[in-house]
């Protein structure tokens, strides 16, 4: 696919992110291909997905547009999705037609700046298309001026200084779409219907849900925790 074909194909529509981590018991890159592919079925335009293996599993089950990244943990580094050239490099040589990152103002393993970090992944991967993964509407605007092909909400909430943002942090995704010159992805915190029109509505260019849809352990306690309440009152 063209990058043109590619900004098309989501243009408008939802982004299923099929992940989970070591400790869910949907761990299995089996298991997220068919999730995927259930996702594809159901209308989804774009998979979102964790890891070269689950990444390689999916693109062999689904002809859907990829945003891949790779979770990884590094010592005293707050930043953990796609943080060094490591993964960019593994994340590119498995095709993934988009590639996601930390574009928070954390430094980066070794202290490396958002600014230094995207220059070289720029500079090797020229045809590439980059995700911004940020956390404040300052963070958003940088990455645009950086060159990041997509803006996304993903990281709000999610940093020490975002956390108690309500999400989804519909704000955010206005002020960007209005403001950042690039196309936006509304992503996180995104439960119903309802709220994927509302982002929708803020201008976002496509939109990502992810645990709403594929991950049955929270999606249970979400309503295990409703009859908590309920006997509660």
């Amino acid at each position: 696919m063209t990058q043109q074909e590619i900004m098309d194909q989501i243009h408008g529509k939802l982004i299923v992110s099929c992940q989970a981590l070591k400790e869910e018991p949907l761990y299995s890159s089996c298991i997220m291909s068919r999730m995927a592919y259930a996702a594809m079925e159901g209308g989804a335009a774009g998979i979102r997905a964790n890891t070269v293996e689950d990444i390689t599993a999916i693109k062999e089950t689904v002809t859907l547009p990829v945003i891949g990244i790779i979770k990884e943990v590094y010592p005293d580094c707050e930043v953990y999705i796609t943080p060094t050239m490591k993964e960019v490099d593994a994340l590119a040589a498995c095709g993934c037609e988009i590639i996601a990152c930390d574009a928070t103002m954390r430094l980066r393993p070794d202290g490396i700046t958002l600014d230094d970090f995207f220059m070289e992944a720029r500079r090797k991967y020229p045809n590439q298309l980059f995700m911004a993964d940020c956390s404040t509407i300052e963070e958003g605007m940088h990455a645009a001026q950086l060159g990041f092909d997509f803006i996304g909400t993903t990281l709000s909430g999610y940093t020490s200084y975002t956390k108690g943002t309500q999400l989804p942090n519909f704000p955010m995704m206005q002020a960007l779409a209005e403001e950042c010159g690039r196309p936006v992805i509304a992503e996180g915190g995104i439960w119903c219907p309802e709220e994927l029109g509302r982002a929708l509505d803020t201008g976002a260019f496509a939109a990502v849900v992810g645990t709403a849809v594929t991950r049955p352990r929270e999606i249970t306690r979400r309503f295990v925790q409703a009859i908590a309440m309920r006997e509660a009152k």
